[in-house]
């Protein structure tokens, strides 16, 4: 299993970007997927996740300004980020709840992380 995350970049206060992680491999479901970030010399932070059944969660950062999805096959998030600020800078690392086979447990997986940059 692997998660492929694209979209980051640099982008001006007050502007917007799309990130999207994409699962491939093998595998019966997909339970949450989210999106975490981490910035220089600081923990990696949720930013936000969204269940297999559409319910999303935000960190309190971001609410109003973040906007998660899913595809309707379910196995790609998408963050769609707008008025973005000099704190949003940071690794931006997707992550999945991800059931290999049926009668196992879900295991977390993580993609490789896209460099969100804000500056002006």
């Amino acid at each position: 299993v692997q998660l492929q995350a694209s979209g980051g970049g640099l982008v001006q206060p007050g502007g917007s970007l799309t990130l999207s992680c994409a699962a491939s491999g093998t595998f019966v479901s997909i339970d949450t997927m989210g999106w975490y970030r981490q910035a220089p010399g600081k923990e990696r932070e949720l930013v936000a996740d969204i269940t297999a059944g559409g319910s999303a969660k935000y960190a309190d950062f971001v609410k109003g300004r973040f906007t998660i999805s899913r595809n309707s096959a379910g196995n790609t998030v998408y963050l769609r980020m707008d008025s973005l600020e000099l704190e949003d800078t940071a690794v931006y690392v997707c992550n999945a709840l991800i059931r290999r086979h049926w009668g196992r447990d879900s295991s977390d997986y993580w993609g490789q992380g896209t460099q969100v940059t804000v500056s002006s």
